[in-house]
């Protein structure tokens, strides 16, 4: 009923109060209704059969008491099944029938030129509603509410044995004691590994959701489009159907869509084909394009006919579950860990428990009363059972203790709280193993433009032949035209208008080419779309880095001539030329030492940091005249030799302020930096020596400075030999940048590499860490890396560097303040439990321990932040050195070996050397060991420095944290005798207490003096 029968017909929405009377009137409505649609029908295929495009006269409603809702559809000449049948089956012949793209975009009230209209608000919101949003719904992966974080909590067999016990216990305590005062053994336990479930549960949870936003925004792509005649960047999202998209090379096409304009477009269809060949896309041929696939050459505008799951790509997409669950190296590392540590534990709580139950069944442990446990067959069974349940509930004690279930936690603390920061400091983390691999990193291979440099272009010299030229006025009229000729068209940028009627200009392309058009356009009065009216577009060799040029052929519609203008590296299109313009508009041949003095001029510009271009002419005689363009497809017919100079431009792009300190703060953290650049030699080393990653008085010839078809040149054994002093290596293309990695590589460095065209794809994937650009950078690149630069900054690399160390060294203090806990906990609960006492940690106690320390603990190192200490440390080999290091064994064993003396002592003589009964003596212990760890969380602080308490006031979580784990343990002791089995102690007892701990502060900086 939702049909259309003209759009011009009037509706109104549907009312509910439909009156019983009129029945038959109903019928009669609908009746008509279906008739107008029957009749409109057989008019729309007559009109189709005709190739026509109007609509039906309006029909005449037929009054009734219901109020139909026909709701009138936006584009009534098309859907979007038969969109999505073009583009999918590729149907030239369905596309001819709409009239070709002309016609489909009339259909979808699309301006090829100005794109959709947004003057009305509806505009947008009407095209979603009729095609869908451009957004793909993938599969979910499994639920992962909090509930399955608390199941997957649960299948801790530790835990499991923990709760088996406290059912036991329960059950026990209320048989013997009654139910008011037997369920608080059992009880407790409960509520302990609750609460212990309940925080992992909550931090894992938490993690999981973190890590799925950060993938959500990874998706978040910005694509060009033109609106209201006007370019401009939206989100992927925002795309609609009939919207009007630049495509250039990186790209990725962000819906189905139809080839509009562009040259030598070649797009990488792999992810829906599995071809590895480029396919070409024209207007003859194969104008279709499809979501997913990468532009590798070449640029266009591509109408879009279908976005979201109506595209090729989406389908594919909602059939993939993504999970974003990864473990990382350390983790996996820590894993093994733990499954050593706990085994050794169960090791030893099995030894344990075959000690006591020998010392049980042989009658040599008493009853609170002092009398035998075991008296043979006279000892009841309910005696009997208490104690194998005391027996075991000690031996899962032991096992409990040996167990550092909170490493595993606390690394998911540290990488989660790690990749918020580093986003905060520019960088978005795509893979978790980056973190830790980045704090590894020996060696740093950078890109100059825009990583070191501003990216901010302007153009401060111009050579007309072998004239420094100042003013366009010197300039022959005939001349000037060929120079405004070659820059307005012979480019992938453009300049409008920035609002309508507005006189101000504003430029898109990238950088080098809005710095060449606005030049062309305020100094030589250069008049872009008039000249394009004026020429017709031939042959396009749109630029990349490999050719590092580009080149058009173009018919002049005054004189029917044909001229080719190239553009590109100054010593490249220098090499194509065979004579040269000067300032009058005549050509000069040129010799050897003209061409000497050219080649003279580009290295003094390069040596003042100017990135040198040439432009170059040539007119194409009427007897050679090329392929004509309407005949087929576009062919790369350009000539490329006997070319005519032009002139010479000089850019200028600043360096980065602070660029120099990061790279000074990367070298003395021993991490090398070499830039990788296609510019000329002359200018990389200018910029090489005002970032510092040279030396001023650097020799050239020292080997630290190469080109890359030097370096590709070189045998294996060369380039093995020379990698190591390379830093910087100029015109080198992407296969250059490549080799260089895998030498890198093959020496045992563990290499970052910055990236961001879609030739460097190779290089990011085979580095160790892939570092995109992320304003700059190509949606293959992007995905091809471990780390998106956000602001596309060194410095934001050195941060990167930093937060990586310190992901590596929070793990480490951790690590030793946990194996501190164990070793400690382990063996003062065996001795005791051997020496026919009661082992001072009972189960409950043993929790809260664990809970403090692996939670509370774990979170005050893991916040952490990157100080200057680590970057003056050399890099750590995550694959050579060991996780626990002889400084961390040290630090370990002196602080266990005081904690196991001070409780023993305290255990064995606690009553009658601070003459206090055993209920205090016992709450003392529980005191003094948390006190100690607390202490000892700030002795974890610096590994190997004394000075513990540097920067410790400015991190005030740190300190929030120690102040709330002294508040809980206060609270335990004083208002939960009960639960806890503690004893209220006086001021002088907890003074006490606290001076023994607080004496690991001094023990632990004076163990620092012992070197091992």
């Amino acid at each position: 009923m939702s049909d259309i029968l003209h759009p011009n017909l009037k509706v109104k929405e549907p009312t509910l109060d439909v009156p019983g009377k009129p029945n038959k009137r109903w019928r009669l409505a609908f009746a008509t209704i279906y008739s107008a649609r029957a009749l409109y029908s057989l008019l729309n295929q007559n009109k189709k059969k005709e190739k026509s495009r109007k609509l039906p006269l309006p029909i005449s409603s037929t009054p009734s008491y219901v109020v139909l809702n026909v709701k009138p559809e936006a584009f009534s000449s098309i859907d979007q099944t038969t969109l999505t049948a073009i583009v999918k089956e590729k149907n030239l012949d369905l596309l001819l029938e709409f009239g070709g793209i002309e016609g489909v975009a009339d259909a979808l009230q699309t301006d090829i030129k100005n794109g959709i209209t947004t003057g009305s608000v509806h505009d947008v919101a009407l095209r979603q509603e009729a095609f869908g949003s451009n957004t793909i719904f993938q599969r979910p992966p499994a639920a992962k509410s909090l509930f399955h974080f608390v199941v997957e909590a649960f299948k801790d067999l530790t835990l499991l044995i923990l709760l088996l016990c406290a059912a036991l216990s329960l059950g026990f305590g209320i048989k013997e004691h009654g139910l008011n005062e037997g369920w608080y053994d059992g009880g407790s336990i409960f509520i302990a590994v609750f609460l212990v479930i309940s925080v992992s549960a909550v931090i894992n949870f938490q993690q999981n959701r973190q890590f799925e936003e950060l993938s959500k925004g990874s998706y978040n792509i910005m694509v060009e489009v033109i609106r209201d005649g006007h370019p401009r960047q939206i989100s992927i999202f925002e795309i609609v159907v009939g919207d009007v998209v630049y495509l250039i090379i990186g790209d990725q096409v962000p819906a189905d869509g139809l080839f509009l304009d562009g040259h030598s477009l070649e797009v990488d269809e792999s992810c829906l084909t599995g071809e590895s060949d480029h396919v070409q896309i024209n207007s003859h041929h194969n104008p279709f394009l499809f979501s997913g696939t990468k532009v590798v050459d070449g640029y266009a505008q591509m109408l879009v006919t279908s976005v979201g799951m109506n595209t090729t790509w989406g389908e594919l997409m909602s059939t993939i579950s993504r999970d974003i669950s990864e473990q990382t190296p350390l983790q996996a590392r820590l894993n093994k860990l733990t499954s050593s540590i706990g085994k050794a534990g169960l090791a030893v709580s099995f030894l344990v428990v075959v000690a006591l139950l020998v010392r049980y069944f042989t009658g040599n442990t008493e009853n609170e009363k002092g009398n035998q446990e075991f008296i043979g067959s006279s000892t009841k069974v309910d005696d009997m059972v208490n104690s194998m349940v005391r027996i075991i509930a000690t031996a899962v004690t032991i096992g409990l203790v040996a167990i550092p279930e909170g490493l595993p936690l606390a690394v998911a603390v540290i990488l989660s709280y790690s990749v918020n920061r580093m986003m905060a400091d520019q960088a978005m983390v795509r893979k978790l193993s980056a973190c830790e691999t980045m704090g590894s990193a020996t060696t740093i291979c950078t890109d100059k433009t825009g990583t070191l440099t501003l990216n901010q272009m302007k153009v401060t010299k111009f050579w007309l032949g072998k004239v420094h030229v100042d003013d366009s006025s010197s300039i022959s009229k005939n001349l000037l035209n060929l120079i405004r000729q070659g820059i307005a068209l012979n480019t992938s940028g453009s300049n409008y208008r920035a609002t309508s009627g507005s006189t101000l200009l504003e430029f898109s392309g990238s950088p080098t080419e809005k710095a060449i058009i606005s030049w062309a356009v305020q100094e030589l009065d250069m008049k872009m779309e008039t000249l394009k009216k004026n020429c017709t577009i031939l042959h396009v060799e749109a630029f990349n880095s490999e050719k590092k040029r580009s080149g058009i052929s173009i018919r002049s519609k005054a004189d029917n001539t044909i001229h080719v203008h190239w553009k590109g590296a100054a010593e490249i299109i220098l090499a194509m030329c065979s004579s040269y313009y000067d300032a009058s508009g005549s050509t000069n041949d040129m010799d050897d030492g003209e061409r000497t003095i050219f080649e003279q001029i580009i290295e003094g510009m390069a040596a003042s940091s100017l990135r040198c271009l040439a432009l170059a002419h040539t007119q194409i005689p009427d007897d050679q005249e090329e392929h004509d363009i309407g005949a087929g497809p576009p062919q790369k017919l350009i000539k490329e030799d006997s070319l005519s100079l032009i002139g010479l431009v000089g850019i200028k792009d600043p360096c980065r302020p602070g660029v120099r300190k990061a790279v000074e703060d990367c070298q003395s953290a021993g991490v090398s930096v070499r830039m990788i650049t296609g510019d000329n030699v002359f200018t990389a080393r200018a910029i090489a020596t005002e970032c510092r990653i040279l030396r001023p008085d650097q020799d050239m010839n020292d080997e630290s400075i190469v080109e890359g078809e030097v370096f590709r040149n070189y045998t294996q054994d060369e380039r093995m030999e020379k990698v190591d002093k390379i830093r910087v290596m100029a015109r080198s293309s992407p296969f250059d940048k490549l080799l260089m990695v895998q030498c890198l590589k093959q020496k045992g460095h563990v290499v970052a590499v910055t990236g961001d065209g879609t030739n460097d794809a190779p290089s990011l994937k085979e580095a160790n860490i892939g570092l995109c650009m992320g304003i700059q950078g190509t949606e293959v690149a992007k995905e091809s890396s471990d780390i998106i630069i956000l602001d596309d900054s060194f410095a934001s690399i050195a941060t990167v560097l930093g937060w990586g160390r310190c992901v590596y060294n929070n793990i480490q203090k951790i690590i030793q303040l946990q194996l501190t806990v164990i070793i400690a906990t382990l063996v003062i609960n065996v001795v005791a439990a051997v020496s026919d006492h009661e082992i001072p940690f009972t189960v409950l106690k043993l929790l809260w321990v664990n809970l403090t320390m692996d939670t509370l603990g774990a979170l005050a190192l893991a916040i952490e932040q990157p100080t200057k200490d680590l970057m003056e440390e050399p890099p750590v080999s995550l694959s050579t050195q060991p996780l626990i290091t002889n400084i961390m064994w040290r630090n370990i064993l002196v602080q266990a070996l005081y904690q196991i003396v001070v409780i023993l002592i305290l255990q064995f003589s606690g009553e009658p050397i601070l003459g206090v009964n055993k209920k205090v003596k016992d709450t003392m212990i529980l005191n003094t060991s948390v006190l100690c760890q607390v202490f000892n969380q700030v002795n974890a602080r610096k590994l190997e420095k004394k000075n513990v308490f540097k920067g410790m006031q400015k991190n005030k979580l740190f300190l929030g944290i120690i102040g709330i784990t002294i508040i809980l343990e206060a609270i335990v002791v004083e208002s939960l005798s009960k639960f806890a089995d503690t004893k209220r102690l006086s001021l002088g007892q907890w003074g006490t207490c606290m001076g023994i701990a607080v004496l690991s502060l001094p023990i632990g900086g004076v163990v620092k003096c012992i070197h091992v």
